[in-house]
């Protein structure tokens, strides 16, 4: 029989003295690629940091493949973790000072940015290991279509833009074996379809390749399925035989009654004629025009779908409405009847609108409990709140609207990144706000999650009136309550009627 790549058998995975996978058994050979599906909470995440060796094992674990030096001088520091790269589920850029993690606002600060490594300067500053190369810099920034980048700050990237970094990133380690992390987080409809073409590339390469994503989202290279509930690995095989015998998605948790959503909103309407008002709106970073002439309108109780590929200006549209980017002031721009730049702070805009966005996810400090992270949602502050009782109370029945009540003392760091995202919605949630700005809320979610949380958002849309804008790459994640859709290409708006 020839040698694996890796092989675990009866395994047991520990962190902290914590059992994550008790008798733990996969093997992966040489030309296999393999897909890790199952839903969210089952151990997915967990699984590929396993196989990237970040936690102790016991049992048997082997890594012959891996562990066989590469041609060339003999490198005494030389380990199998060299020959891995495992691309997670969110970004650990540093400043360039290598002192500090970049903070949320920082992309909106012209002079801060300056800190902020470019995409040439991370890429090159990578290290080469010791062997041959398949990918080289300019391979890599030409695969992974970043090459009219490369002189952009780290923090100016888009969520798509930083996925296509961060695989870019791996690949010059040249890695024996690629773990990807819900690669498809993030990504516009044009990329994912490009995706399968890439990994082909980089199987063709040398790199065996295994991921974590949905059943339903399985490229044409993986060849093997493992199937995870609970921690465990309730099945493994060849692709064709483990994907049709998959079970159906269980079914949502019930739905919320209207009145329990009415008593967590707004008792009256919101005291507003306009939400949001552009007239005119440009936005540019140097010689790159990221909004256009915008002109958009919001009222009390509208609901738009925002739309648009990578890049097209979405997330800097959301950054002038909540308050973030100083690029607000001097334009024609109203925010709840008041014009930017006439004394307001940036805390008068955010106590009226509840925001989520993934970059909010990447920043936000994850030893606070789940609780914690949704009271911070009174204050719009990233740090702990002192909320009331009534608040504390409020918050908790947020989370058990959206299936998290479990989850409430757990820190935020130690749940899925789907749950992660659903605990920002509950903070977004928390303080009834008349605008909810929900950028790709449903990102990593499971069929069953997604399912009640759109039930979750039509009902709260049913019940009150609340504005919503909801920014999504794909029509099936939109709730049905959605009315009117802005798409953003390249900087210009198109709006369109819904339904």
């Amino acid at each position: 029989m020839a040698l694996p790549l890796l092989a675990f058998e009866h395994c047991t995975v520990r962190y902290l003295g914590r059992v994550l996978f008790a008798d733990l058994s996969l093997r992966i050979e040489a030309g296999q690629h393999w897909a890790i599906v199952g839903p969210s909470g089952a151990g997915k995440s967990t699984l590929l940091a396993a196989l990237a060796g970040h936690y102790v094992l016991t049992g048997a674990a082997s890594y012959p493949l891996l562990a066989a030096a590469p041609p060339g001088p003999p490198d005494p520091l030389f380990s199998w973790r060299k020959r891995v790269a495992l691309v997670g589920p969110q970004a650990a850029f540093r400043a360039s000072d290598h002192l500090g993690q970049l903070y949320y606002q920082q992309r909106y600060n012209a002079a801060a940015a300056e800190e902020v490594p470019t995409v040439r300067a991370y890429l090159e500053a990578i290290p080469a290991p010791a062997g041959p190369a398949a990918w080289s810099y300019a391979r890599a920034v030409d695969t992974l279509r970043l090459r009219h980048l490369q002189d952009e700050r780290l923090i100016k990237l888009s969520n798509g833009e930083t996925q296509r970094l961060r695989l870019a990133a791996a690949l010059l380690r040249q890695p024996r074996l690629l773990l990807l992390d819900a690669p498809l987080v993030g990504l516009d409809v044009a990329t994912r379809a490009w995706f399968d073409g890439f990994l082909a590339e980089v199987a063709a390469a040398g790199s065996t390749v295994v991921l974590a994503t949905a059943a339903t989202e399985v490229p044409a290279l993986i060849t093997h399925v493992a199937v995870l509930a609970s921690q465990r690995v309730v099945q493994a095989g060849p692709r064709a035989q483990v994907l049709p015998a998959l079970k159906p998605a269980p079914p949502a948790p019930p739905l919320p009654d209207l009145a329990e959503l009415r008593a967590l909103a707004p008792a009256a309407p919101a005291p507003f004629h306009t939400l949001i008002g552009l007239r005119g709106v440009s936005v540019r970073y140097g010689e790159k025009v990221v909004l256009d002439n915008l002109s958009w309108t919001v009222r009390p109780g509208e609901r738009w779908a925002l739309t648009g590929p990578n890049g097209a200006g979405k997330s800097t549209l959301l950054s002038l409405l909540n308050g973030d980017n100083p690029q607000a002031y001097g334009k024609d721009i109203t925010l709840f009847d008041r014009r930017r730049g006439t004394g307001e702070s940036i805390w008068d805009i955010k106590r009226h609108l509840g925001y989520v966005s993934p970059e909010l996810l990447h920043y936000f400090p994850g030893q606070l409990s789940v609780q914690q992270v949704v009271e911070t949602g009174f204050t719009d502050k990233l740090v702990r709140a002192a909320p009331t009782p009534a608040q504390r109370e409020r918050a908790a029945r947020w989370l058990r609207v959206l299936g998290l009540a479990g989850s409430a003392e757990l820190p935020l760091r130690q749940l899925p990144a789907s749950q992660q995202r659903l605990v920002l919605v509950a903070r977004a949630l928390v303080k009834g706000p008349p605008l909810l700005l929900l950028d790709e809320p449903g990102q990593g979610l499971d069929a069953g999650q997604l399912l009640h949380f759109r039930r979750v958002l039509d009902a709260l849309c049913q019940a009150t009136s609340v504005a919503l804008v909801y920014v999504s790459h794909y029509a099936h994640e939109l709730p049905a309550s959605l009315t009117h859709a802005l798409r953003l290409d390249a900087g210009v708006g198109t709006i369109e009627a819904l339904g």
